[in-house]
């Protein structure tokens, strides 16, 4: 049986003997065009019974424009606030979860339980923080059990600085930062107590109030001048204290964008004291914010919780 060699087309016959002569540095392909030689591409043209090789050559190649990777999305929860009262200490949270100048999220969990008598607000990375909040979690579990007895609190303490600490790569690259605010009932002392930490894992007790996230600078100065022309929070009983920590969180809205009020979404606010911790319901925070901002027409709008 007798297989004939197909004929090339007349471009492509022209630039095989030119690939012959040239020995593929310069090829003239026979149509009107010149195919300078490369050393990063080989051509290989195929067919039954017949093929060739075209070293260190190239055809020009059209490039589409496209834009430039930007930096990855990285979805961040805003302000938080954690006050003492009386029994304990109350951590309150807006809703909202927030990517450049968009509102990606409005029902985000940013006040957390690590233990019975430990909570971590959260402000900052959201992706990064539940990923540490887990591993915190999961860490305090596993000392408890190895040794047989909880871990202290300033255990607790130095293990949140050590998980900030390992972050801060992340951090310089402007992806992954987070800053929490820690809140524990010491029952050694028989008191609530509040930790803020800084990029680097510093720690900080504040004996009255703390903030964290976009808003949190906003109403700094709030914070003293309710300590100071009213009382101090240590000396509030829970309702009042939820009452001055949702004023302040409605004023950090009102001059962030990226905080989240009480006006379409509740808060999430839990607090802690020797018998543990305790969300705050719905209905509690709903008659607080009625009194704070009445509408009109007699009634609130409805918040979900």
């Amino acid at each position: 049986m007798r297989f004939d060699t197909p004929r090339l087309p007349g471009c492509f016959a022209a630039l095989v003997a030119d690939t012959h002569r040239s020995g593929g540095t310069e090829l003239e392909s026979g149509c009107g065009e010149q195919v300078a030689g490369s050393r990063d591409h080989d051509l290989l043209f195929s067919a039954p019974g017949a093929s060739f090789s075209a070293s260190r050559a190239s055809l020009p190649v059209s490039h589409s424009a496209s834009p430039p990777a930007g930096p990855p999305l990285d979805t961040h929860g805003t302000t938080v606030i954690a006050v003492k009262y009386r029994d304990g200490v109350l951590n309150v949270g807006d809703r909202r979860a927030t990517a450049n100048m968009a509102v990606m999220f409005d029902r985000a969990e940013k006040v957390l339980s690590l233990d019975d008598y430990t909570l971590i607000a959260i402000s900052g990375s959201f992706a990064r923080a539940m990923e540490i909040v887990r591993y915190l979690k999961h860490s305090f579990k596993f000392y408890a059990r190895r040794e047989l007895q909880p871990m202290s609190l300033d255990g607790k303490l130095s293990e949140v600085s050590r998980a900030i600490a390992n972050n801060l790569p992340m951090a310089l690259q402007g992806i992954g930062a987070f800053i929490p605010l820690v809140s524990a009932f010491d029952p050694r002392s028989g008191e609530g107590r509040i930790f803020a930490y800084d990029g680097m894992g510093a720690r900080f007790e504040s004996t009255e109030f703390a903030a964290a996230g976009s808003g949190s600078e906003r109403i700094r100065g709030a914070f003293d001048y309710i300590v100071r022309t009213h009382r101090p929070f240590r000396e509030m009983s829970l309702e009042e204290a939820l009452g001055q920590a949702l004023i302040l969180l409605d004023i950090a809205a009102d001059l962030d964008a990226a905080t989240g009020g009480f006006s379409k979404v509740l808060p999430v606010a839990k607090s802690i004291d020797c018998d543990g911790i305790r969300d705050i319901p719905a209905a509690e925070m709903r008659e607080i914010v009625s009194r704070i901002h009445p509408r009109e027409d007699g009634g609130l709008a409805r918040s979900t919780e």
